[in-house]
């Protein structure tokens, strides 16, 4: 039996003041909530929903050993080993020149957040959430990344997340692909010569970083449940796939 999910849902741990950020589209992919709050809240969101595919922004364990094993298999010298310590998943798009945060194979070396994914993947265990693809299941769960999705979507590196220009290029892309998502053309008509020179620039039509990571997250959730076909999965099964909402160039 196939399940015709309600919801998609995009979680971003951050280790913030609210560690979770998350975003839900709906069935049609339409922008149905954006909100941040404690583990518990987002667990609450995702339980209310009757069938749900959720994307999560961590790793779902620490690193198995098995880019250290790869290395050590193609007899390369003890200096090549020092950026061992990473999953395969990692491992790939580095090689793709995708650069993202790496993952410890002890899980106390690991940081805060990706400690906090940990946890929330135990938890949607607990509620009966299974790897994707399980297209038999109503819960499905999956791991993303935001800078990978984003530079897959536009094409190349995107520009630095904590600029401005990040954030509206980011957003941009979203407007395109997601219903209900603020146009970021508004905020330069809202731009006034009184407006630069008082320094009171309309950030409330641009999203927050997190918001933006939450928001890739769901949008991969909908698609990897809609399209599988158009989606990509980069990594070792046993350590965690990164799903990514295209095909992965040969370079960035």
């Amino acid at each position: 039996m196939l399940f015709s999910h309600s919801a998609f849902i995009g979680l971003d741990p951050t280790a913030g003041r609210k560690p979770f950020t998350y975003a839900a589209l709906d069935a049609d992919g339409k922008l149905l909530a954006l909100a941040a709050g404690e583990l518990d809240e987002a667990l609450a969101f995702v339980g209310g929903q009757q069938a749900v595919t959720v994307a999560v922004n961590a790793p779902p364990r620490p690193n198995l050993g098995l880019v250290r094993k790869k290395l050590e298999e193609q007899r390369l010298t003890p200096g090549y080993l020092r950026g061992a310590d990473v999953r395969m998943a990692e491992y790939d798009l580095r090689q793709h020149g995708i650069v993202i945060s790496t993952t410890p194979s002890r899980a106390e070396l690991c940081p805060e957040w990706m400690q906090l994914g940990f946890e929330l993947y135990r938890q949607l265990e607990k509620m009966g959430f299974k790897p994707f693809p399980a297209r038999e299941d109503k819960y499905q769960m999956l791991e993303t990344h935001p800078h990978a999705a984003f530079c897959v979507l536009i094409g190349q590196v995107p520009l630095p997340k904590p600029t401005l220009e990040g954030r509206l290029q980011r957003q941009l892309v979203l407007h395109e692909r997601v219903s209900g998502i603020r146009d970021p053309m508004e905020f330069f008509e809202e731009i006034t010569r009184f407006r630069l020179l008082k320094g009171t620039l309309p950030l409330e039509f641009v999203y927050a970083a997190e918001e933006l990571d939450a928001l890739i997250a769901a949008y991969v959730a909908y698609l990897a449940a809609n399209k599988p076909g158009d989606v990509s999965l980069v990594g070792a099964e046993e350590e965690g796939r990164i799903v990514l909402p295209g095909e992965v160039k040969e370079k960035y």
